[in-house]
C-alpha cells in the first residue's frame, strides 16, 4: 500500500495529500500513519512545504469528518431506538444511556471530539456519535479542526524529521492503534458481563 501512496503524493503534491487523507477518514484502513509521514518526507526533500502538507492533510481529513457527521446527523439516533431497545444487552447500553450521552455531548462534546481526533482508530469514528447526537455544528468543526491539525502535524513533522526512516513512525503508531482496539474490546467484554438494563 505504501508504494502507491508514495507515487500519488509524488505526482499530485498537496492535492494528493488532501485526497488520501479524505479517503483515510471515510475508509479508515487507508492509514494516515503512512500518508502524512510520506508527505512530510517529500517536504523534507523540498518537493512541498511542510506547512502546506499539514494544511492539505487537515483539509482532506476534515472533509471526511464532515461527511460522516452529516450522514449521522441526517439519520439521527431516534431511528435506532427500536434496535437499541431490542438489542441493548449486546450493545451494552440502553436508551437511558443514549439520553445521558446526548447531554454529555451537549456539555463536554468539544473535549470528546478534540481528544478523539488524536487517538488512532477512534479519530475516524468520533464524527458518527457527534452527528447522531446532534452536536452543534460550529463546536464540531472548531474542535475537530484543532484535533485533526494536531494529529496531521504530529505525523507530518515526524516524516519530515525522520527523513528516509519514515517507516519507523508506523512502527510506533501501528502498535498504538492495536492497543486502542484491544482496550475497546476489553471494555466491551467488561460492560457485557456487568450490564443491566436501567
Amino acid at each position: 500500500m505504501s508504494e502507491w501512496i508514495i507515487r500519488l503524493i509524488d505526482q499530485t503534491g498537496y492535492l494528493g495529500v488532501g485526497f488520501l487523507m479524505f479517503l483515510e477518514t471515510v475508509f479508515p484502513p487507508i492509514p494516515s500513519e503512512v500518508i502524512m509521514p510520506v508527505a512530510g518526507l517529500a517536504a523534507a526533500r523540498g518537493k512541498m512545504d511542510i506547512f502546506g502538507v499539514i494544511a492539505s492533510g487537515t483539509l482532506g481529513a476534515m472533509l471526511g469528518n464532515y461527511f460522516w457527521y452529516l450522514v449521522a446527523r441526517v439519520i439521527g439516533i431516534e431511528r435506532f431506538r427500536p434496535f437499541i431497545e431490542k438489542y441493548g444487552r449486546w450493545l451494552t447500553f440502553d436508551w437511558a444511556e443514549i439520553e445521558r450521552a446526548e447531554k454529555l455531548f451537549g456539555r463536554q462534546g468539544w473535549a470528546i471530539v478534540f481528544f478523539g481526533r488524536m487517538l488512532p482508530t477512534l479519530r475516524s469514528l468520533i464524527s458518527i456519535p457527534a452527528g447522531l447526537l446532534h452536536m452543534r455544528l460550529s463546536t464540531f468543526v472548531i474542535w475537530s479542526t484543532i484535533g485533526t491539525t494536531g494529529w496531521t502535524a504530529l505525523l507530518g513533522f515526524s516524516g519530515w524529521a525522520l527523513g528516509q526512516r519514515f517507516g519507523s513512525v508506523e512502527t510506533v503508531v501501528g502498535p498504538l492503534s492495536t492497543a486502542v482496539l484491544v482496550v475497546i474490546a476489553i471494555g466491551y467484554v467488561w460492560r457485557l458481563i456487568r450490564w443491566k438494563r436501567a
